[in-house]
């Protein structure tokens, strides 16, 4: 339940007006009573008064009743007591995505990428608030889509994403800069890379712990996720018999992907199935909620809007009867 409070209490000390009105009233009343001097009473024993007798006074009710509603519109009545979690800032994430031919690997079902692509987009759809980015790399990077918060047009640039539009490679340094540079610029409360990948970094002229201290200079946070199961993952190969599969190595350079979160003050995450992989992004999710949500009391809400509209009602009915039914004749 709400609590009132109010903006400008003082001109509640207008209420000391209504029992002078009512002193008033009856003063004026008793003063032009008229008087008749008759020997008896008896004519009038059986005689009821009117409903005007006994409606009279309400003409006075009704201006009394507008008038006190109009005092407390004038006070300002306001509701304080609704809390609710307020975000301070949005934050503004990156996602940089390897679209390297490793990912087509199927440890992950249909595959690492399609996997991939589906948990992100599942993750977008649940910050409504937040700008949200996305970078590809494989051999070399590019912004996929800027800092957005139309997340329809970021969703249906998700659906385009395939391996081989760039060449093929894991240029995880080139990656990360890239993202950097989408953020670096950013006056957001909290500004986050999620970098995937399922490599060793062996392409780019950037290593990925100097764009890790690049990302660190510009307070940016970085959660880094190898995706892949332990051991070998079957992987397609097209041949003049159709599609083959072999199973190869699983190699993700954890050591690297661990240093670089370490020095942003993210963390570092293994998918090992497209179950995990989900339980990554509801934890880097809620990580990210709780660093920039408070609890405060809501802004103030003004509840002035019925008191005014009984004022204006009683007011209108005061005119109303003293102008038909008890107006006075001159």
């Amino acid at each position: 339940m709400n609590n009132y409070n109010f903006a400008y209490p003082e001109f509640f000390w207008l209420l000391i007006l209504v029992p002078v009105l009512i002193a008033v009233y009856i003063w004026r009343n008793n003063r032009t009573r008229a008087s008749l001097k008759i020997s008896s009473l008896r004519l009038f024993e059986k005689s009821a008064p009117g409903w005007r007798v006994r409606l009279r006074h309400l003409p006075f009710v009704f201006r009394l009743l507008g008038i006190v509603f109009l005092i407390i519109v004038l006070a300002r009545p306001q509701s304080t007591s609704r809390w609710e979690n307020v975000t301070t800032k949005g934050i503004d994430i990156i996602l940089a995505m390897d679209i390297s031919s490793s990912m087509l690997a199927e440890d992950f079902k249909p595959n690492r990428l399609e996997a991939a692509k589906s948990v992100a987009m599942e993750f977008i759809s649940g910050r409504p608030n937040d700008r949200i980015g996305l970078v590809v790399f494989s051999g070399e990077s590019f912004t996929q889509c800027p800092l957005t918060t139309d997340h329809a047009v970021l969703l249906n640039l998700f659906k385009d994403i395939k391996s081989g539009m760039i060449e093929d490679g894991t240029a995880i340094g080139l990656g990360l800069a890239n993202a950097v540079n989408r953020l670096k610029d950013s006056d957001a409360k909290s500004k986050v890379v999620i970098l995937l990948t399922d490599g060793v970094n062996n392409r780019g002229e950037i290593s990925p712990l100097t764009a890790a201290e690049i990302a660190r200079t510009f307070g940016i946070r970085v959660y880094t996720i190898g995706v892949g199961t332990i051991g070998k993952a079957p992987y397609p190969f097209q041949t003049p018999y159709g599609r083959q599969y072999q199973n190869i190595d699983v190699k993700i350079d954890e050591a690297v992907l661990q240093q670089i979160s370490q020095r942003t003050d993210g963390q570092y995450f293994r998918a090992t199935n497209n179950q995990k992989l989900k339980e990554i992004y509801q934890k880097i999710d809620q990580l990210e909620k709780s660093k920039i949500e408070v609890k405060e009391i809501s802004r103030k809400s003004e509840e002035y809007q019925p008191f005014l509209a009984i004022a204006l009602i009683a007011l209108f009915l005061f005119l109303l009867l003293t102008g038909t039914v008890f107006k006075q004749n001159p």
